[in-house]
């Protein structure tokens, strides 16, 4: 099935380690990341939420939710969230800072279009692949990411993309290759010379051979 971008979010209803959510009712009024898992007890996730552990509170900062979903029981996931937490050198607690959510009969993974038909189990089911929602206080899906079971993600990148929508959410910018907070923006296409002298005064137009002058740059608003 899955979603698109713009979408609003399915308000699902969910068995998790911190209880049973609607989850349009969790997120609230915050920004929200679902980030889904192959299975518990495995060696790449248990990399993945373990940094993610270590990060909310960057997370946190930005008023954004995180929320997991693995394809096991509750029983399993506060039993991995020990190895978890001992990974990462702390007390191996049953509660990570985030939620997991308890997907044992694949309908989430399904509904959202998050199974990776080349990797299977050992009952030859196919794995959940690695997806990344980010979802806005509208509710509406504002970016996803789909990685194989194979391949571990970069949550480095995902706190950046956070950055960037959430600048480009209330700011008339758009932000460039590798851009980090602080760094230029661009000016929308949309926005006319006469408008973008109003907005950033101090901008710059890249010269080009062809004499277009798209590529106007700003300091960060």
């Amino acid at each position: 099935m899955g979603i698109h971008l713009g979408d609003t979010f399915p308000n699902f209803e969910a068995n998790t380690t911190e209880g049973k959510i609607k989850f349009h009712d969790w997120l609230g009024d915050s920004w929200g990341i679902l980030f889904s898992h192959p299975a518990d007890y495995t060696p790449v996730c248990t990399t993945e939420l373990g940094v993610m552990a270590k990060m909310a509170a960057e997370f946190e900062k930005r008023k954004v939710k995180l929320i997991a979903l693995s394809v096991d029981s509750v029983h399993d996931h506060e039993g991995w969230s020990q190895d978890i937490n001992a990974y990462i050198k702390k007390a191996p607690e049953k509660k990570l800072p985030f939620p997991i959510i308890a997907d044992e009969k694949r309908d989430l993974a399904v509904q959202f279009g998050m199974l990776d038909p080349a990797e299977r189990n050992k009952e030859g089911l196919p794995l959940t692949a690695r997806a990344v929602f980010i979802i806005g206080p509208d509710k509406k899906m504002k970016l996803s990411i789909l990685y194989p079971a194979t391949t571990g993600r970069n949550f480095d990148e995902i706190l950046r993309v956070v950055d960037s929508l959430q600048l480009t959410a209330c700011k008339k910018v758009a932000t460039p290759v590798n851009w980090k907070v602080g760094g230029e923006c661009m000016i929308l296409p949309n926005i006319s010379p006469e408008d973008a002298a109003q907005l950033f005064p101090n901008y710059r137009t890249e010269d080009l051979p062809s004499g277009k002058t798209y590529m106007r740059f700003t300091t960060q608003p």
